[in-house]
C-alpha cells in the first residue's frame, strides 16, 4: 500500500561549493546542483529509493514551481502538484572549503491562500484512501495557520490511515491530537515542552507528556550524533547514531522519517522501523545535496545493525 506525503512549503534547494565564505567580496561557486525539497518531498524519495510505492503532494506556483515538478519527476517520485499563484521559492546551500562548513538560506515561501490550502487538504483526502501513512513534514508557508496539520491529522483520522509529523514551532505546537508519531529534535522538544531538557530523562519525561496527552502515540527524537530516543506509553528507548564522514546533513532527518515510515509500513517492530530510519539517515549524511542513500546503502546499514543487535538502552 502507498505512503503519502504532504509538503506545505516545497523549495528548489540549490547547493554549490566555495573556496571560502566572505563579506562584500564575491564568491566563486561551482555549478549549483538542483534537487527538489522541502521535507515531505524528501521523505517521499527515501520511499522510492527504498522501492517502496509512494505519492507526494505539495503546492507549485509560478516558473519555479514548473521547474520543481520537473526535479521531482526527474527524482522518479510519483507525485500531485496543487498549483499556486505565488511562485515557490528556492533555498541555497553553500560549503566552504576552507572550513568545511555549511551556510544555508532558507526563504520563507509562497503566501498561500485559503482556497490553495483546501486543495491541499482534498488532494490528501483523495490519496489517503488505501494507504498506510500520511506524512506531513515540514515548515507551513505564510498564510498558513498553525493548527493546519491538525486539520490534516482529522482528515487522515477520518480515512483511517495513520500520520507521521515532522514539523516545529508554532505548526507542532498547533498539534493536540490524533498523530500516530511525531518526530522532533531535542531542541524542538524543548521549545515544545517550554523548558530545557539537559539529560535522556528530562527528554524522554518531556516526550511522554505529549503520549499521555494523546498527541502522539510515538515520539521519535533526533538527538543528532547521540542518536536518537523513542518514547512511547510503554517503553523509552535510545539507539546510538553510526558515525559517518558527513558530506550533506540537509534532509537526513527527513530521510529518517522516510525509513520509519517505510519500517512501519513494511510491519516492522518499532525498533526495527526506527533502525531502518537510522540506516536511510546515514546513508542520506554521505550524499550530496539533498539526495537520499542508496537502497543497497540503507540495507546494509540496516542490516548491520540488526545482526550486531545494535544496543538499545531502555530509559526509566
Amino acid at each position: 500500500m502507498p505512503i503519502v506525503t504532504l509538503t506545505m512549503n516545497p523549495a528548489i534547494d540549490s547547493a554549490a561549493r566555495t573556496d571560502l565564505v566572505l563579506p562584500t567580496d564575491k564568491m566563486r561557486c561551482s555549478a549549483p546542483r538542483f534537487d527538489p525539497g522541502g521535507g515531505g518531498i524528501n521523505v517521499a524519495r527515501t520511499v522510492a529509493a527504498l522501492g517502496e510505492p509512494v505519492t507526494a503532494i505539495y503546492p507549485a506556483g509560478g516558473h519555479t514551481g514548473v521547474f520543481l515538478e520537473q526535479l521531482v519527476r526527474a527524482a522518479g517520485v510519483p507525485s500531485y502538484a496543487v498549483a499556486t499563484a505565488e511562485p515557490s521559492r528556492e533555498n541555497l546551500a553553500v560549503f566552504a572549503d576552507d572550513t568545511g562548513a555549511q551556510y544555508r538560506f532558507v526563504f520563507p515561501g509562497p503566501r498561500l491562500t485559503p482556497a490553495e490550502q483546501h486543495r491541499c487538504l482534498a488532494a490528501v483526502e483523495r490519496h489517503a484512501p488505501g494507504a498506510d501513512y500520511v506524512v506531513a513534514s515540514g515548515s507551513l508557508p505564510p498564510g498558513v495557520e498553525s493548527d493546519f496539520y491538525q486539520i490534516l491529522a482529522d482528515v487522515a483520522a477520518a480515512q483511517g490511515v495513520p500520520m507521521i509529523l515532522d514539523t516545529s514551532g508554532a505548526a507542532l505546537r498547533g498539534i493536540r491530537r490524533g498523530v500516530f508519531l511525531i518526530k522532533p529534535s531535542v531542541r524542538e522538544l524543548a521549545q515544545l515542552a517550554g523548558r530545557a531538557l539537559p539529560d535522556r530523562d528530562t527528554q524522554v519525561a518531556a516526550a511522554r507528556e505529549l503520549v499521555n496527552a494523546s498527541v502522539a502515540e510515538v515520539v521519535v527524537v533526533s538527538l543528532g550524533a547521540e542518536g536518537v530516543l523513542a518514547v512511547t506509553a510503554e517503553r523509552s528507548q535510545w539507539f546510538p547514531a553510526i558515525p559517518v564522514p558527513v558530506r550533506s546533513g540537509i534532509g537526513a532527518g527527513d530521510a529518517m522519517v522516510g525509513g520509519i515510515a517505510v519500517g512501519s509500513a513494511r510491519g516492522y517492530e518499532l525498533d526495527d522501523a526506527i533502525r531502518l530510519g537510522i540506516a536511510a539517515a546515514t546513508a542520506a549524511l554521505t550524499t550530496s545535496g539533498t539526495a537520499p542513500g542508496l537502497r543497497s546503502r540503507i540495507e546494509q546499514l540496516y542490516e548491520e545493525q540488526t545482526r550486531a543487535a545494535a544496543p538499545v538502552a531502555e530509559i526509566g
